[in-house]
């Protein structure tokens, strides 16, 4: 396999195409080696447009998935990330989309509910010598990740029924949020901006289907 040809063909024919058009966004692309952060058995399609599962330990379950790279790209594109900003991500994963925050931002929060998956998120970052602006943390981000807030950037890497409270509270004005939003077979990527304080901007960009965090919030149900 020609990873740098197959690195390309991504590039070009999946990403560019979807409306990522920002050179510094599709240069990080060939920066960092998408391939060394999926699962060994997934490496031939690490290039794939498609989402693959991260099926890491013993209690690994089939709702764990890596985003295809165009939902990678497309999402750094629109949560334009600056040096100087503080990341939040809820959901550390194979920690790609980590290292592509990392080599933008000042600083990366990552957190990872299940332990396993945080292990080898953290392997494959140490690899790549891109843990040094991130500090990795188990735990649930699913309602909020106040430890460190506020932040100029906070991305939730599964998807969530409601958007919770805390997330808007721990945004810095100025700052971008990007959650999918909904429940099967109707999600929203949604980017949020905090234009003053207590005051929000929200627009949803297109339509995709990702699985759901652990213990996202749900909204009330109606009872008779």
């Amino acid at each position: 396999m020609d990873l740098e040809q197959a690195r390309n063909n991504m590039v070009e024919q999946q990403i560019r195409t979807w409306e990522v058009l920002d050179q510094d966004v599709l240069d990080l692309l060939y920066v960092v080696p998408r391939e060394e952060f999926v699962p060994p058995q997934h490496r031939a399609l690490a290039f794939s447009d498609m989402q693959l599962p991260l099926d890491i330990g013993a209690r690994a379950t089939a709702g764990e998935r890596m985003w295809e790279p165009k939902l990678e790209a497309r999402v750094l594109q629109e949560l334009d990330v600056h040096k100087s900003d503080r990341v939040l991500e809820v959901g550390t994963g194979s920690g790609y989309f980590t290292a592509l925050l990392a080599h933008r931002a000042a600083h990366v929060y990552s957190v990872e509910i299940k332990t396993a998956l945080a292990a080898f998120g953290r392997r494959n970052l140490e690899r790549q010598g891109a843990d040094d602006s991130v500090t990795l943390e188990v735990g649930d981000a699913a309602r909020g990740w106040e430890r460190h807030a506020p932040y100029q950037v906070i991305v939730l890497t599964g998807s969530t029924p409601a958007l919770p409270r805390a997330f808007y509270e721990q945004l810095e004005i100025g700052g971008r949020l990007f959650a999918i939003v909904g429940e099967p077979p109707v999600m929203s990527a949604r980017l949020v901006t905090c234009t003053a304080p207590g005051a929000f901007h929200s627009v949803d960009l297109f339509e995709t289907v990702v699985a759901p965090l652990v213990n996202a919030e749900h909204p009330p149900r109606f009872r008779f």
